[in-house]
């Protein structure tokens, strides 16, 4: 009896099915299946594609602040591209302590065309780049700048004769962005400074859409200045943002030839910008709502500009 009751109880585990063993080509496959997973944060296999909403934030986020910049290492590559290119070269970062003719060269370079210059220890360079750099290594541009005047003189001919000044934005997806609705709608070209803003880079070529390639880019020491001159040349200097005296963009008449200066992602216009600004303009919303974000509030302003140049 009890033998009877013991096969009886083992009956259903020795009609239990286990998985066939798999083959080589299946282990692969699920090894990629997990991989494909972990790259994606553990999203779920639901059988169909990762919805592209939940990975552009990251996306943007890897190619504004990520971005491999792109750089030149060597002594005399470096001498070579600031003599004939120094409009291409965003910084040059240089050994603390090298020395040498060729060395007060570049300096005296960088210091001529107000390219930045900055001395940092053996350990730090051999990090940025592990190629033989003989202490001098040049960050590179995809975009090339010229000087403010040509920025200025580019107003007398484009369709529509803005021009955007961009107070230490930060993310090269914004700068790439606001110059593909600028192009797109006549307008002049951007100034930007050279210290605290975005790289001009891969990544806002790629936002720009070729945009950047045609615009003329600016790139200058000191932002007040820069629209102190653009002034006296007869541009109207406009800000973006709500202060007490801002008037909505959308019932001021607005003049042209105008410079329409956007602040940073965080803090927006810096102070000392701001006074340079005849007039503050603000995007009225019709539902409560945080705010825009600065490419996106570009757009509306520039659009804005492009409809007064138009009556």
């Amino acid at each position: 009896m009890s033998l009877h009751i013991k096969k009886a109880a083992e009956k259903p585990r020795s009609l239990e099915k286990k998985p066939p063993p798999r083959s080589f080509s299946e282990k692969k496959r699920a090894i990629k299946t997990q991989r494909i997973k972990q790259a994606c944060g553990g999203c779920p296999d639901s059988g169909s594609p990762v919805k592209n909403e939940k990975k552009e934030p990251r996306q943007a986020q890897n190619e504004g602040q990520n971005e491999a910049p792109s750089l030149l290492p060597g002594l005399k590559p470096v001498l070579e591209h600031l003599e004939a290119s120094p409009h291409n070269v965003d910084a040059v970062y240089l050994r603390t302590g090298k020395s040498g003719p060729a060395i007060q060269r570049i300096l005296a370079l960088c210091k001529e065309t107000g390219v930045r210059f900055i001395f940092l220890d053996a350990v730090a360079l051999d990090r940025m780049c592990s190629a033989n750099h003989q202490g001098v290594i040049a960050r590179l541009c995809s975009v090339a700048s010229v000087a403010l005047q040509d920025v200025l003189d580019a107003g007398n001919t484009a369709p529509l004769p803005l021009v955007l000044a961009l107070d230490q934005i930060q993310d090269p997806g914004n700068l790439g962005t606001l110059a593909r609705t600028l192009y797109a709608l006549g307008g002049a070209g951007i100034i930007v400074p050279k210290h605290n803003s975005a790289y001009l880079g891969n990544a806002a070529a790629r936002s720009s859409a070729g945009a950047l390639a045609r615009l003329p880019v600016a790139k200058v020491a000191n932002l007040s200045r820069a629209l102190e001159q653009a002034e006296k040349q007869g541009y109207v200097i406009y800000g973006a943002g709500k202060t007490d005296t801002a008037v909505d963009v959308f019932e001021t008449p607005l003049r042209l030839p105008a410079v329409l200066v956007l602040g940073n992602e965080e803090q927006g216009i810096r102070p000392g910008v701001a006074r340079r600004c005849s007039e503050m303009l603000f995007i009225p919303m019709a539902r409560e709502f945080d705010s825009l974000n600065v490419a996106q509030a570009g757009a509306i302003f520039t659009a804005r500009f492009s409809r007064a140049a138009r009556k």
